[in-house]
């Protein structure tokens, strides 16, 4: 009688959660099932939650009708520099946030936070035309170089200073007993256990990456170079329109991966945040 009790609320709570969820899983489900559809069967009523005779067409003319494989290459060489050129940046400012005392750390602390205030629409004209007179319009430079020194990057920072000042000092002092220097402590004490928010900062800025799209319109106009959030705006007929099996198939390509990818590292992803914690 003792487990009845505990089994029935599992399975009640169970119960919930998959009631809770239907409102966020049924948006993916139904862009999946769609784009396996004809267009005449996606915006029937009530919707079938099941295509009658699924189909691949779609997907076929996605790659007919944009460089499709070329902008997903793109997208993916993209956010992996990306997220590797946060980590590096972020990893090492929030170290020297952490760690190492100077006059006026607080106060510039407080000034690259503020960062964080600021929207990404007021910065683009000015970064327009910087990059133009660098000559780097149309390039992906923009795309890489704005996102590590910009606000993600400020993000990610403030985690890792959170991170390290829970760190016990008392590791770094015997590595410097032992001889080690600044950087050597960085690298061989406190880079390794900080695996938890490495873990949540590339997550998250892989995903801010994967999913810009302001960046890529104002910088990019060659399809060849088009990224995925950009590229999914060109599956159009002849009169503007949106083809809507089109767009839902290479929506699918583009989301799926990254689902994937989230679903696997959530476990990684809950636990980086809870480290950082709000100390300091």
């Amino acid at each position: 009688m003792s487990r009845e009790v505990p089994l029935r609320a599992k399975l009640g709570l169970y119960a919930i959660l998959m009631v809770l969820a239907v409102p966020f899983v049924f948006p993916t489900w139904w862009m999946v099932t769609s784009s396996l559809k004809p267009v005449s069967d996606i915006f029937s009523f009530p919707p079938k939650l099941w295509p009658g005779d699924p189909e691949l067409d779609a997907y076929r003319r996605v790659f007919e009708l944009q460089p499709f494989g070329q902008q997903y290459l793109n997208s993916l060489y993209i956010a992996l520099v990306v997220t590797v050129g946060t980590l590096a940046v972020s990893a090492l400012a929030g170290y020297a946030f952490a760690r190492i005392r100077f006059r006026g750390q607080n106060v510039l602390f407080l000034v690259i936070l503020a960062g964080l205030l600021i929207p990404s629409e007021v910065t683009i004209v000015p970064l327009f035309q910087m990059f133009f007179k660098l000559g780097l319009v149309n390039t992906h430079w923009p795309l890489i170089l704005v996102p590590i020194l910009g606000a993600p990057s400020v993000l990610a920072t403030f985690i890792m200073r959170q991170f390290f000042i829970s760190l016990p000092g008392e590791l770094e002092e015997a590595a410097r007993v032992d001889g080690l220097g600044r950087f050597a402590t960085f690298w061989k004490i406190a880079l390794p256990l900080s695996r938890p928010a490495l873990g949540a900062v590339a997550i998250f800025t892989f995903l801010h990456s994967w999913n810009l799209y302001l960046e890529p319109i104002v910088f990019l106009s060659s399809p060849e170079k088009f990224t995925l959030p950009q590229a999914l705006t060109q599956f159009v007929d002849a009169y503007g329109g949106p083809m809507w099996n089109v767009q839902l198939a290479a929506a699918s390509m583009t989301a799926l991966p990254v689902l994937a990818v989230f679903v696997v590292a959530q476990k990684q992803f809950v636990e980086g945040l809870a480290h950082t914690g709000l100390k300091g």
